[in-house]
């Protein structure tokens, strides 16, 4: 018999949430309105929709309402904080930013440097951690703009971000964070973390794809990349997207009220599907520390292994050796480059992203689909 393929590849996206869908679907028929539209009925329905969403959006994080504006997801977001923010800004001309950065932070943030901005790369460790000493010395009065992500898109490493959010704080510099693998998988708090400008999504926490949001402390000055009609307060124009608004703002509730009991679970599966393989293949690496880790993130490289077979092999199960948006350029990731330091990048990673709609049974199934594939290709290495 066979049997249904396993969805391992949460970081990439998440599946649409039947209650998140079960929200949308009025405001793509009934509630069809335009928010802008302020003179009748249709307009009002869908304006009191999305400031609803706005205030669900906020809550998860600690903001204002009035200090979200929505995007078209979290690529747009960052580039709208690193490049908006720090063109605002005058006199200060350094950029920090971490090494493991997603590349919708990295990239904008080397078009600054281009446009002769002095850019800092801040090193990790083995563990994945941002170096904070290299932080201490990088944050200064030069420092226009620091971005460290919540937690890795890769290896779901946590970062120390209120740490760093001090740092910029104390030395006038804006603080942004990429939140968007970070917001509903654990607790995050703008004003306790020194947070200036976030940026999420909300496909990644079982909302639609095409609906983002970033936060921006109230009064800091941006500059918009899109311009037209005013719309989200001058800060990102363009028509909004009322169904997925109405998603993102449905999927941040139910995660908010979910979110401790389904770390604890999640977390169990994990635990489960590392103690398998280790019991079963002997030596599987964890990458970055597993102590300060999303819940449902587990990457390991497996040695002896030949990475592109393995994951031709290992059949309907949904792995990633990387991130989605890096998969396709065949190069070596540069998350595992960075914590690898001088030591050569392993051939044989997996990205393992457990969700929501994970069971244990296929868990069980992808520890004894993988020990059936790495040990032949091990077998095969040494033949």
């Amino acid at each position: 018999m066979a049997r249904a393929p396993v969805y391992l590849d949460c970081h990439a996206t998440t599946p649409l949430d039947p209650r998140v869908l079960e929200a949308m679907l009025p405001y793509f028929t009934e509630h069809f309105g335009n928010p802008a539209s302020s003179t009748h009925a249709w307009g009002w329905k869908a304006q009191a929709a999305v400031e609803q969403a706005r205030r669900e959006v906020a809550s998860i994080i600690g903001a204002a309402p009035r200090d979200i504006y929505f995007t078209s997801g979290a690529t747009e977001s960052n580039n709208l904080a690193i490049a908006g923010a720090v063109r605002a800004m005058s006199g200060r001309t350094r950029v920090v930013v971490s090494a493991i950065e997603h590349k919708s932070v990295l990239e904008p943030a080397s078009r600054l440097g281009r446009e002769g901005f002095e850019v800092v790369r801040l090193p990790v460790g083995r563990d994945g951690i941002v170096d904070l000493e290299a932080a201490a010395r990088a944050i200064d009065g030069q420092t226009a703009l620091v971005s460290v992500m919540a937690a890795n898109n890769e290896i779901g490493v946590i970062q120390p971000i209120a740490e760093i959010g001090r740092m910029a704080r104390d030395a006038g510099a804006l603080f942004h964070v990429d939140a968007a693998q970070a917001v509903g998988k654990i607790p995050l708090d703008v004003e306790a973390m020194c947070v200036d400008l976030l940026s999420m999504t909300a496909h990644k926490l079982y909302g639609p794809k095409g609906c983002g949001a970033i936060y921006v402390r109230r009064r800091l000055p941006v500059e918009p990349m899109l311009v037209g009609g005013g719309h989200e307060r001058g800060l990102r124009a363009g028509t909004l997207n009322v169904p997925g608004i109405v998603g993102f703002g449905r999927a941040c509730a139910i995660a908010a009220a979910e979110m401790a009991e389904e770390c604890r679970r999640v977390a169990t599966l994990r635990d489960a599907l590392l103690d398998g393989l280790r019991s079963n293949l002997g030596t599987v690496v964890v990458n970055g520390t597993l102590e300060r880790r999303l819940a449902n993130n587990l990457h390991v490289s497996f040695p002896d292994v030949d990475g592109e077979s393995l994951l031709i092999a290992i059949g309907d199960i949904a792995v990633s050796a990387g991130s989605a948006c890096g998969s396709a350029s065949g190069e070596p990731s540069h998350v595992l480059q960075a914590i690898s330091g001088d030591e050569p990048v392993p051939s044989a990673s997996v990205r393992f992203g457990l969700g929501r709609f994970t069971t244990a049974d296929e868990i069980a199934w992808t520890v004894e689909r993988f020990t059936t594939v790495v040990r032949h290709l091990r077998q095969k290495a040494h033949a």
